[in-house]
């Protein structure tokens, strides 16, 4: 960036709206197919925890220290292995959501009141039932709240995969740095604050929809 050069060049943006239109969506894929593959690992892992309480303290160790490590780092880690690819990618992300995503369902099955278990288990329902039908609903706002944290999480660390060659609006970002040309910089940086928003924002009222009796509480 030149003394004197606008911060945003809107020329170079009117020219540039479809790579960022694409960029966006490769950011937005990249997110979901992460949250999504996390989400479906860390319940089957939520559900044996819940059975085997033992087995929390160790899965939520090893998530833990999975959780700790820099996207840079486990991406440098992982390229050996699976190249420059959205396997990389994906394999670090959704690295990143099992530790939330874990202690969020867990938390909310165990937060279900004894007496309605009890209840439950009185009119004869089966463990699968007694999970499906009453644990899972009751736990629902807690179990979204972590996905929402999840959510979030992954938006951000998703333009780090940018330097693997997965683009997203980390793309822009670094496009911006290595130019030294500020507009695809604030570009793909406002675009990644506005999309967690937006996300969690979505989230929100996906949670408020679909648990009405917390509303009444409220």
């Amino acid at each position: 960036m030149t003394p004197g050069e606008p911060l945003i060049r809107w020329d170079w943006l009117a020219r540039n709206l479809p790579v960022i239109g694409q960029r966006l969506l490769e950011h937005i894929q990249l997110t979901v197919i992460a949250v999504v593959i996390g989400f479906l690992i860390s319940f089957i892992i939520s559900i044996l925890i819940v059975r085997r309480s033992s087995m929390y303290g160790p899965v939520t160790w090893i998530t833990g220290v999975m959780y700790t490590i820099p996207s840079l780092a486990l991406f440098a880690l992982l390229v050996p292995f699976t190249g420059l690819s959205m396997i990389t990618a994906e394999i670090g992300l959704v690295s990143y959501t099992l530790l939330i995503l874990i202690r969020s369902i867990v938390s909310g099955i165990r937060s279900v009141p004894e007496e309605v278990r009890d209840a439950a288990i009185g009119m004869g329902y089966s463990p699968w039932k007694l999970l499906w039908r009453v644990e899972l609903p009751l736990a629902t706002v807690v179990i979204i709240s972590g996905v929402r944290v999840a959510t979030i999480t992954i938006i951000g660390l998703t333009t780090v995969t940018a330097l693997i060659g997965q683009g997203g609006l980390g793309a822009l970002i670094l496009e911006g740095i290595q130019r030294f040309f500020s507009t695809p910089l604030i570009v793909g940086a406002l675009l990644s604050i506005a999309l967690a928003v937006l996300a969690d924002a979505g989230l929100a009222m996906l949670q408020r929809w679909v648990t009405p009796w917390a509303r009444v509480r409220e």
